[in-house]
Order: structure tokens, then C-alpha cells, then sequence
């Protein structure tokens, strides 16, 4: 299972890339394998403001149609379209060209509340 370093994590198996007051979110590796072939993604809408908890974004795959949950607060500035037309790039590259949204934070402390890889690690040997 490939579970990147540099990246934060929330138990709901999404990642988050920190880029100054911006992040990066996108579901795991280990997300993208429970769900199967991924067939549609709905991305958010730019400009939308999200909650921490709060529905990002929805992901369908064969087997079931999922929440991606927003690990932060912040409004949504970019979102990759691509996923629209190639649905598959999450499951061919979670954490690369398979993003989906880019969020400005509104909290940086909530940060904070998010796991490191060893310990996200840790939740996905005990869910398994």
C-alpha cells in the first residue's frame, strides 16, 4: 500500500498536500482500492466554501457510490476537471493526477487534527 510521507491524512482516507495556505486533497491509495474500478467522479464547484466533515466530492465506482468528506475547511479554488472525461486516474494515480480538488484553508490549526503516514499506516492495518 502506498502511503506517501510528505502527505497528511484523515481517517476517512482522504490525503492532503500542504502548499503554503493552500491544500491539495484527494483519496488514498487504500481508498481507491475498496472502491474498484473508479466509473465517475463529481468534483466540487470553484468558489464553493466546504467543511471540515462536509461533502467534497462523490466518486463512483462498480462496485458503490461513495462521499469523499472534506478533511478541512476552506473554499475550493481549483478542482481537476480532467477527472470528469478520465475517471480512472484515481485509481491509476491517487496521489498524483488523480486529485480532485485544491482548498484554501480557512484554519491552519486544523492541520493539526490529521495523521501522519506511520500513524495513518496504523488505521489501515487495524481496519484491514
Amino acid at each position: 500500500m502506498n502511503i506517501p510521507e510528505e502527505l497528511l491524512y484523515s481517517s476517512d482516507h482522504e490525503w492532503v498536500k500542504v502548499k503554503g495556505n493552500t491544500v491539495v486533497v484527494g483519496i488514498t491509495d487504500f481508498a481507491q482500492d475498496q472502491l474498484g474500478d473508479v466509473v465517475f467522479v463529481e468534483v466540487p464547484e470553484v468558489d464553493n466554501e466546504v467543511e471540515t466533515g462536509g461533502n467534497l466530492s462523490t466518486i463512483e465506482s462498480v462496485k458503490a457510490v461513495s462521499d469523499v468528506y472534506s478533511p478541512v475547511c476552506g473554499k475550493v479554488v481549483e478542482t481537476n476537471e480532467t477527472l470528469t472525461d478520465e475517471p480512472q486516474l484515481i485509481n491509476e494515480d491517487p496521489y498524483g493526477n488523480g486529485w480532485i480538488a485544491k482548498l484554501e484553508l480557512r484554519d491552519a490549526s486544523e492541520l493539526e487534527g490529521l495523521m501522519d503516514a506511520a500513524a495513518y499506516a496504523k488505521l489501515i492495518a487495524e481496519e484491514a
